[in-house]
């Protein structure tokens, strides 16, 4: 093991003084932990280009103050009990955190640093977590998925090196360009398909490429928070548009016409997070208007998969005629979170530049799993287990509704059931979200307020309730805790 040493001959101070000051300092740091085993003296010296004798004077004064101790037979180790106070050093996180305070930010990070709401990257662990956008990842085929991860492994070294298709894997957008002509009736040709690193990413590029500061960026109220950041850190202007049980208000847009709206954001298929579908008639408005004015659409079509006895309407890419929409889609709902492919479906036009972008954002995605999910996707996988996770989330979904309105009643009114793998639930009760919330972590409840979601006032008690990751058991003791939580 090499340690990152120092040692100056310039100074006064001896060489084997400033070693033993530099790993007495790594030793109190953490940066060697209680336990470690640390490089033999022949070796550190050598690393070092000093004496062996050096190293031996530092390390005998360390063994002898309690740092450090020998093992007949297995070398020098860090002791398990070292005798300084950590307490009394100062803490790391707080070293940076002085440090970054005296750091110009960008505007972007700036921005950053103002917004409220940003979703937390770590949660508490709970017993019954309502989260929203995870699946069920125990029903997901891993013994399939793992042949043909090995498949393409054992196959060549090929997948090691830097990949020459920047703009993704040719096969999979060729499965992908099937797939969708096929499930989601969208009109594309694989050239026009942009695998990128999920919905982030291409939300990312497409601000950067298409939007200047300040410009007008409509989206839903309530709408996807994460996607909200992204727009307000590109400095664009945000004008919520309203939405009811049909989806967005096209209407209500329409009306804003002081307003030069570059891009409208809308997730079709299941709006997030009230779960409402737009109507064809409302596509047809809002294709209407974007060609109209100028405009392009964003349709994030994030869990159209899941459909509980509604007829599948079209995607907005596949009635557009106009060249108006640029359709996002991802396999971390579908799949598995940590399989970071997502696509973007492109006009012509814009491929081109895009790929530029996209080659100077990350250069490629990892081959290997865009090699497997060809296969899986081509084989008939995908679609079967939509048709497996399809039924067992119908399942968890009636379930679920059924305990909220056996412990609830009229006290609950229930959006958004006909689709996803999450329901919104505006409850009636004297207490905050934020009481609601506390009040239930304390019973292993993890609970999401739909608050952070709104760009205007809303009404209190409104909760977004993921079910894909949970069992019928949690839901029906979660929300019977729910409620006692709530009515005691």
């Amino acid at each position: 093991m090499d340690l990152a040493i120092i040692l100056d001959s310039n100074l006064s101070k001896s060489l084997h003084q400033q070693l033993y000051e530099q790993l007495r300092q790594a030793i109190l740091s953490g940066r060697l932990a209680p336990g470690e085993r640390i490089p033999s003296t022949r070796f550190l010296a050598k690393s070092l280009s000093i004496s062996r004798f050096t190293v031996t004077t530092s390390y005998e004064q360390l063994l002898s103050e309690g740092y450090l101790e020998t093992v007949k037979g297995a070398g020098t180790f860090v002791c398990q009990q070292i005798p300084d106070n950590l307490i009394e050093l100062k803490p790391i996180e707080c070293i940076e955190k002085s440090n970054a305070s005296s750091i110009k930010l960008s505007q972007y990070g700036k921005t950053l640093a103002d917004i409220e709401n940003v979703p937390r990257i770590s949660e508490p662990k709970l017993q019954i977590n309502f989260r929203y956008g995870t699946p069920a990842l125990s029903e997901f085929p891993i013994k399939i998925w793992r042949r043909l991860l090995s498949r393409y492994c054992n196959a060549s070294f090929n997948w090691l090196d830097y990949s020459q298709e920047p703009n993704g894997y040719q096969p999979l957008r060729e499965a992908i360009k099937r797939y969708l002509a096929r499930c989601r009736a969208v009109n594309c040709e694989p050239e026009q398909i942009l695998i990128t690193n999920g919905t982030q990413q291409a939300l990312d590029l497409i601000l950067r490429l298409l939007i200047e500061p300040r410009e007008t960026i409509a989206i839903e109220n309530p709408g996807y928070l994460s996607a909200r950041i992204i727009f307000e850190t590109q400095q664009a202007q945000i004008l919520p548009v309203s939405v009811d049980s049909s989806g967005l208000l096209v209407k209500e847009l329409a009306n804003q016409t002081e307003k030069n709206v570059r891009l409208v954001y809308v997730t079709p298929s299941h709006q997030f997070p009230t779960g409402a579908i737009l109507s064809l008639p409302r596509r047809l408005e809002l294709l209407n208007w974007a060609q109209q004015n100028g405009a392009l659409i964003i349709e994030d079509d994030y869990d159209s998969e899941f459909r509980y006895g509604e007829k599948p309407i079209p995607a907005l890419q596949g009635l557009d005629t106009s060249d108006s929409v640029l359709y996002i889609g991802t396999f971390s709902k579908v799949l598995f979170p940590s399989l970071r492919i997502g696509y973007l479906v492109l006009p012509r036009s814009l491929v081109a530049i895009f790929a530029r972008a996209k080659w100077l954002s990350d250069r490629h995605l990892p081959i290997l799993e865009q090699q497997a999910l060809t296969d899986f996707i081509e084989s008939g996988y995908l679609e079967r287990h939509i048709r497996k996770m399809r039924s067992i989330y119908n399942q968890r979904r009636q379930t679920l509704v059924k305990a909220i309105k056996k412990h609830f009643g009229k006290r609950a009114q229930i959006l958004g059931e006909k689709a996803g793998i999450h329901v919104m639930v505006r409850f009636k009760s004297s207490l905050s979200d934020e009481e609601i919330i506390k009040s239930a972590a304390k019973v292993g409840i993890g609970m999401m307020s739909a608050k952070p979601h709104y760009l205007t006032a809303h009404s209190r008690c409104e909760f977004i309730f993921g079910y894909g990751e949970l069992t019928e058991t949690q839901l029906t003791e979660g929300i019977r805790k729910l409620a006692e939580i709530m009515f005691r």
